[in-house]
């Protein structure tokens, strides 16, 4: 139970950051198949160059928020649609990823990790699983607190208007080309975020640990807003973490049973979580017209 809120939480950094693009900014942005890879990539070589944790942390939002802004910009300067943007940074990212790593796949065993501190720092206090979770959950409160501050300020309002209405932040005199900047580069590196927490819990960083995270991503926000609707943001980004939580453990339940029923396999994760986005999307449209009919 533990392992899964573990990570739920830890993805749920992710799901934060995809919430932003597709939620708040109505960008439809993949690039962050390559920029949660961006950010265990970084971390991994940091952790194995000795660097403090968190220096390695800074470092790998540094590098998924440029990643971030390299779309935005791709977007904003070749006129190019949002969609392609990301794919073709996602594209470049697997290039720069391989020279960030030199190598497909680095091991961070025998490395010392935040987890392996943490957990032998409270050994006498907690159960490895135990202090990983706690260190895990204030993580996210963490950032979830500053994200919801953030959106409160004025330039955070803009980027809301933005994915609301484009035109009436040109009319209010605010370039919509520098919110894109900032407001992808703060979603990817959350991604990045994301994937140095994931890196150092399950143990190693791999080049292919991207493809499905928007996947993933997207089918979590889905299911945290099935669950709990709310205008509020701080509810709807608590949402998107309950989501990525229960995301988790139904990917969980669906392997353990298909694994004896049905014969699945860790290959299927990405047709399960396609088929929760279908599944979730309809549920929401009969839950939408179901509504529709009470008014009426």
């Amino acid at each position: 139970m533990e392992a899964i809120i573990i990570e739920g939480l830890v993805y749920g950094i992710m799901v934060l950051g995809v919430y932003i693009s597709f939620r708040i900014m109505d960008f439809p942005d993949l690039t962050v198949d390559g920029s949660f890879v961006t950010g265990a990539a970084i971390m991994a070589i940091a952790i194995i160059n000795k660097y403090s944790f968190f220096y390695s942390l800074i470092l790998a939002f540094a590098g998924g928020a440029i990643a971030g802004a390299a779309t935005a910009i791709i977007h904003n300067k070749l006129k190019i649609p949002n969609l392609l943007a990301g794919i073709l940074t996602m594209t470049m990212l697997y290039s720069i990823n391989l020279r960030i790593m030199g190598s497909p796949n680095l091991p961070l065993l025998k490395n010392e990790t935040i987890f392996t501190v943490i957990a032998h720092l409270t050994r006498n206090f907690f159960s490895s699983e135990i202090a990983i979770l706690i260190l895990c959950l204030f993580s996210i409160i963490v950032i979830k607190l500053l994200l919801d501050l953030f959106f409160h300020t004025d330039i955070g309002l803009a980027i809301r208007a933005l994915g609301s209405n484009e035109q009436m932040v040109i009319a209010q005199g605010i370039n919509p080309e520098v919110l894109k900047i900032i407001g992808l580069s703060i979603s990817n590196g959350i991604v990045a975020l994301s994937g140095a927490f994931a890196a150092q819990y399950q143990g190693f960083a791999d080049v292919g640990m991207g493809p499905g995270t928007i996947i993933a991503g997207l089918a979590s926000v889905l299911i945290g807003e099935f669950f709990i609707r709310s205008r509020r943001l701080w509810i709807k980004t608590t949402a998107a973490i309950i989501g990525s939580i229960i995301y988790r453990a139904i990917l969980f339940m669906g392997m353990s049973f298909g694994y004896g029923f049905v014969k699945l396999n860790p290959n299927d994760n990405k047709f399960i979580s396609g088929a929760l986005i279908l599944l979730f999307l309809f549920l929401s449209r009969l839950k939408i017209n179901q509504k529709r009919k009470n008014y009426d």
